[in-house]
């Protein structure tokens, strides 16, 4: 085909894009369920888009279908923002509706004769602008992808700070976080290896966590890996779901919480626990932050101690004195049933029928080993603190 025939094609085109575009929009408004729900702005710039499109096509018939910027020149008009309102699907839509139109008015723009060949050009033109739009769209989500993962980042570090809940609030929302049930705090080592610390650990996480329903957001801190959890309705279920994605050694589920907004309750019992963690050599994986109060409380964790002590001491003491009594003296003859209702003066089943009040009222089995040493841990430090509460009223 001639430099005039090509010349000759671009004429025509440029002549008619007013008209092309408006047929096009009629086209989309008729055709496309879609295009209705959009608002006047966006159609605005679908408009435009059109416009551009025409118009970089007759510069495509002008070069001789040689390389010109089509992500530029047609796409350019519009803002980035246009792509999270219009899909990819309704993209390639609308850019097939106008080809079409523009096909439609072929014969009568062009004549009989250089139908065929104006076709060929458009079908040219068509594949380059399908290409065109994959790159937009690709190089959008690859910059949402960044973004997201920096405010992932960034609200995982303000619920471990313990920043004001109106900030990880905000930032949460930003990233469309929504979910159902509570949320928990999960911490453990990152993975070693030639993967630590990139987004792989961050895509084996939101995969785990899809497969179980949840909700996710998840940051590679150092060699700490930190995993929100939101719509969990069971603490060792949600555990289990994602614990196969830390490194080795232990891993520390924080208790559930109502919100996002008050994640750090939860990440700061978890990060307590993970210090402690230690302190229990035969603790499982995962083991709930809630389950090493005796090791938090010794390693100075002023809210495990509290916890610990209204749990066990302030409990049994508010339930029934005899049954704080029948614990301790059975903890300090050495967990012996029959020892215990010996310096009680009572029968054995009397102290079996108590050690199964203790269980109920404080959730710990006296009899096990584990249930065993938290009770006395707890009633320890109840007796410290209660020792010095008197100190203090007492008047010197």
């Amino acid at each position: 085909m001639s430099e005039a025939t090509h010349e000759r094609y671009a004429q025509v085109l440029d002549k008619a894009s007013g008209d092309l575009t408006t047929a096009a929009i009629a086209t989309m408004e008729r055709d496309l369920d879609w295009f209705h729900d959009l608002d006047a702005e966006h159609r605005s710039w679908i408009s435009l888009i059109a416009h551009a499109g025409i118009a970089q096509c007759a510069e495509w018939m002008r070069t001789g279908s040689a390389p010109v910027d089509v992500t530029g020149t047609v796409f350019g008009a519009a803002p980035r923002g246009l792509t999270r309102h219009v899909t990819l699907h309704q993209t390639v839509a609308m850019v097939r509706t106008t080809i079409e139109v523009i096909e439609q008015h072929a014969a009568r723009l062009f004549g009989p004769e250089d139908v065929e060949d104006v076709r060929r050009e458009l079908a040219s033109y068509a594949r380059e602008v399908a290409f065109a739009t994959a790159d937009v769209y690709a190089r959008a989500a690859e910059s949402r992808g960044q973004w997201d993962a920096r405010m992932e980042a960034l609200v995982v570090d303000a619920v471990v700070r313990g920043e004001p809940e109106e900030v990880i609030r905000s930032r949460a929302a930003a990233l469309g976080w929504e979910a159902d049930g509570d949320v928990v705090v999960l911490v453990g080592a990152a993975p070693v290896g030639p993967t630590a610390g990139d987004g792989s650990v961050v895509d084996d996480v939101r995969r785990r966590a899809r497969a179980a329903e949840l909700s996710t957001l998840t940051s590679v801190q150092l060699e700490r890996l930190v995993v929100l959890l939101g719509g969990v309705h069971d603490l060792h279920e949600a555990g289990e779901a994602v614990v196969d994605a830390f490194g080795p050694g232990a891993v520390v589920i924080g208790p559930g919480v109502d919100h996002i907004a008050h994640a750090h309750r939860s990440a700061r019992a978890a990060l307590a626990g993970l210090r402690a963690a230690v302190g229990w050599a035969a603790a499982p994986r995962p083991v709930l932050a809630d389950d090493l109060l005796v090791e938090r409380s010794l390693a100075g964790d002023g809210h495990a101690r509290r916890a610990l002590v209204e749990g066990v001491h302030t409990r049994l003491s508010e339930s029934d004195p005899t049954l704080h009594a029948t614990l301790t003296t059975f903890l300090e003859t050495g967990a012996s049933v029959e020892a215990a209702a010996r310096r009680l003066f009572v029968h054995p089943n009397t102290v079996r029928y108590r050690l199964r009040k203790v269980r109920e009222v404080t959730g710990l089995e006296p009899l096990d080993p584990r249930g065993a040493y938290t009770l006395r841990v707890g009633l320890t430090l109840g007796g410290l603190l209660s020792s010095s509460s008197d100190q203090r009223r007492t008047p010197l």
